[in-house]
């Protein structure tokens, strides 16, 4: 058991960031750490891991898949290179191979938050949900359902979410997720009907939020240098948002000046307060940096700081 944990820990810091916010009342016990996984696995399939993180860290997701396999023919009860192979598949939109792979890491660990968030992005990928297929998950696990709750709420898919918790045994957590749902709701309801009321009110611009909305845009299209460049002058006019710094370390990252993005990304960190996702997304990208370098130490420091749930 203590294997399996520290094995997940190592893991699940590469997910897509994906789930921001998600599973924000729920606490995961970390009790131990990365240099367990290291004692207790062999030094290939440890060289082999690790190789394969980084090579997915550099978007080379052939090389990843390949790598993974062999740790598999290493350990092949593995799940969590189960779900790693099914993440690497889905970024390269392999979705079918990818479910596959989801699912049998979900199946040995049902109560997996982050198993059953990527087996349901990459089923919704396909066009379905996972309420429309047919697939041997355990859905009578109470867990499961929360964990199910909560991806729906995270995805604001409030109604799925509501069903999801239907069946559940009413609890403390129950009641909570559903006030928030029905609060969601409520709020979304309001401010439909106040936008249907046509206001003559002075237009406000909020240029923070427009660099954000161009820089997305410039991730979206993959252009880099011109992204590098962007957050560079972000900076520059706003040298108190840690975000702008959070962006450049990405683009630095991407361009393969892992010093520089580490330089960038230690500086962002004088400046976060209480944004715990975006803390997480920044020592994400130091991880990803250190990897590059071979700073292991460095890396596995980072990465027991994530905050799980986030």
């Amino acid at each position: 058991m203590k294997r399996i944990k520290s094995v997940f820990i190592i893991a699940m810091i590469f997910v897509l960031t994906t789930i921001w916010g998600m599973a924000q009342n729920q606490e995961i016990n970390i009790e131990d750490s990365a240099e367990v996984f290291l004692e207790e696995y062999s030094d290939a399939f440890q060289e082999n891991f690790f190789e394969a993180l980084k090579q997915k860290g550099i978007e080379n997701y052939d090389k990843a898949i390949n790598i993974l396999l062999e740790c598999k023919l290493i350990d092949s009860t593995s799940h969590v290179v189960d779900h790693e192979l099914a993440k690497v598949y889905y970024l390269e939109e392999q979705y079918i191979a990818a479910q596959e792979y989801a699912i049998a890491a979900l199946l040995s660990e049902p109560t997996n938050l982050w198993y059953l968030d990527t087996l349901v992005t990459t089923i919704q990928m396909q066009g379905s949900s996972l309420d429309q297929t047919n697939l041997n998950i355990p859905f009578e696990n109470n867990k499961l359902k929360e964990n199910l709750a909560l991806i729906y709420f995270k995805q604001k898919n409030y109604q799925k979410a509501l069903t999801a918790l239907t069946d559940i045994k009413k609890s403390a957590f129950t009641k909570d997720l559903s006030a928030k749902i029905n609060d969601s709701i409520n709020k979304g309801e309001v401010k439909k009907s106040k936008e249907e009321v046509p206001v003559q009110n002075e237009i406000k611009t909020d240029p923070i939020g427009e660099l954000k909305a161009q820089m997305a845009e410039l991730i979206v299209k993959n252009k880099i240098s011109e992204l590098v460049e962007r957050s560079e002058e972000a900076m520059e006019n706003y040298p108190s948002q840690p975000y702008f710094y959070y962006i450049n370390g990405h683009a630095l990252n991407k361009s393969a000046k892992y010093k520089e993005a580490v330089e960038v990304l230690e500086a962002a960190l004088d400046y976060m307060l209480d944004d715990v996702p975006l803390l997480n997304r920044i020592y994400q990208e130091l991880v990803d940096a250190h990897t590059a370098l071979n700073n292991s130490s460095e890396a596995n420091r980072y990465l027991r700081m994530i905050k799980p749930g986030f």
